[in-house]
This record gives structure tokens, sequence and C-alpha cells, in this order.
């Protein structure tokens, strides 16, 4: 029993590992920016509604890759850019932990749209954390114009590669950084 859950930990640490941004340049961040760019044009081909809908909204913060993977234990992280009406204002993380029956790994985009000034505070202020009880909209057509709003908040992912079972519970935990001036 030892061995498998020393395996298991280790499995989660290789995959955070691996989702965990690389130290922050200018090259880095460009790369980030057209990976954003490339998200958002997926997201429009699935919802021809999403880029009016972002429009409309007090910002959001955008993870054009999260990988996510686990058995019994599981994690995920990304990292992606925060926008407010329009106007990027700084980069996120998202890390995740999860525990319960699964298996598998995933590849995903995710957006968090806030519709309120308050929750993008709460997003900026570090103070957000995503429970299990949050549900996550798989990104389809005239989904985001319908979004349903739980204290401000809508969730959208777009699944890009690998399959993941689980029934398992835990929460995103979000980090904030305003860009330099």
């Amino acid at each position: 029993m030892a061995f498998s859950t020393t395996a298991t930990l280790g499995l989660t640490l290789i995959v955070l590992a691996a989702a965990a941004p690389a130290a922050a340049d200018s090259a880095s961040d460009a790369q980030l920016a057209a990976d954003v760019r490339q998200a958002i044009e997926r997201f429009q081909e699935k919802d021809s509604t999403f880029k009016a809908s972002l429009g409309k909204l007090v910002g959001y913060a955008i993870f054009p890759e999260v990988a996510k993977g686990g058995f019994i234990v599981g994690g995920a992280g990304g990292h992606g850019e925060v926008y407010e009406r329009g106007k990027l204002i700084g980069h996120a993380q998202l890390s995740q932990g999860t525990l319960g029956t699964q298996i598998g790994g995933q590849k995903f985009a995710e957006i968090i749209m806030f519709k309120t000034k308050a929750a993008l505070n709460r997003f900026k202020k570090n103070r957000l954390e995503l429970s299990a009880q949050a549900t996550a909209n798989v990104a389809d057509q005239g989904v985001a114009a319908k979004a349903k709003y739980a204290d401000g908040i809508a969730i959208f992912i777009l699944p890009t590669a690998g399959l993941m079972a689980e029934a398992s519970v835990g929460g995103q935990k979000l980090k904030f950084a305003p860009l330099k001036e």
C-alpha cells in the first residue's frame, strides 16, 4: 500500500511539474499571448456568441492550456492572462488538487468570466477559490450568451486532448499577478 500511495503522489507531482509555468520573461509572455489568442479563436469556433459575450464582461481570465491528471490523487495546473474591460491587466496561475476515484489525463482551455466588479476584485485580491460546486460549462454553440453566473462568475472549458474519468472532490486555486508598470 505504501508503494501505491508513493507512486500516486509521484505521478501527481510529475503532472503538476509538467503543467507549471516557466519563469516569466518576454519570450514566454509573448508565447502565452499567442496561445491566448488561439484559445479565444477556438472558443469562438465552438460558439459564435463567445467574442460578443467577452465584450459585455467586467473581466475574464483565460488559461489556454490546463493540464490535468490523476490516479486516486490528482492535480492540474496552467497559466493565463487576465483582462479587465478588454485590456490586459495581469497574469494568473491555476492549480488544482483532487482526491477520489479518478484515472487519466487531459488538457483543456478554461476561461473564467467575471460579470461583476466585485467578482473580479475578489480574483485580483487572490480571494477566489473555485470549489467542487463550481460548474464548468463545456463550450458549445450559444452557451456563452446564455451563461448562468454564480456569484458573478461563469466558467467555460474547451477540451483539447486526453480523457479523464473521475468522481472526485477538490477545487481550483487561482493566483493573480498584476502587470508591472
